[in-house]
């Protein structure tokens, strides 16, 4: 019997859009009462947010607002959604409480402080990051980015697949992850001057 790879990704799903798009709408709904939720930002993320890419099928939903929520203001209006406070697979588990500092902007140290939810029956992640991160922009930017680049999104796919290979048999996908973040490094600055040149960019 094949060992079990947590890092298998499958065919793009022309329905993730469209599921994203409600959860969104039922996270914004159960926010409506949290200080700074008017002005908030919610985004569909991540590869299944790219149309022909491959991805792992976990919808990454994203949430940027100002201030910062605490747990217990996000949890109690977030569980009947079915959402839980994700802790991480392991202890230094990459993105849970906090995102690694990224980016040509100095920022105070708490900007990069983030909440991170996990729908676990639906397979769905949810980051909470406030309105001022750098990270919120930058996951916009790279998505946009490889939906207008299919050269940028068959070079990410094939990475993604090297990666995957590798993680054959292991516990979780961490290390999966955190490899990844060495293409976003490499393509950072690509993405970052072809989104300021956008005339629609933040």
């Amino acid at each position: 019997m094949a060992s079990r790879n947590p890092a298998t990704l499958v065919a793009h799903d022309p329905t993730w859009s469209a599921r994203a798009s409600q959860l969104l709408s039922d996270i914004h709904a159960a926010l409506r009462d949290l200080s700074g939720v008017s002005d908030a930002t919610l985004d569909h993320i991540g590869s299944t947010s790219v149309p022909g890419l491959a991805a792992k099928p976990l919808l990454d939903l994203q949430v940027r607002i100002l201030p910062l929520p605490t747990h217990s203001d996000l949890s109690s209006r977030l569980e009947p959604l079915g959402f839980e406070q994700a802790h991480g697979a392991r202890p230094d588990s990459p993105g849970v409480t906090r995102d690694i500092p990224r980016g040509e902007r100095l920022v105070a140290d708490d900007v990069w402080e983030k909440r991170l939810y996990f729908a676990r029956s639906d397979g769905v992640i949810l980051h909470v990051r406030r309105s001022d991160s750098p990270w919120g922009q930058h996951t916009v930017w790279f998505r946009d980015w490889l939906r207008a680049h299919p050269d940028a999104r068959q070079q990410y796919e094939d990475v993604k697949r090297g990666l995957s290979e590798q993680n054959q048999g292991k516990p979780d996908y961490d290390d999966y992850t955190r490899a990844k973040s060495a293409f976003f490094d490499e393509v950072q600055p690509a993405f970052t001057e072809w989104a300021r040149g956008r005339p629609t960019a933040p």
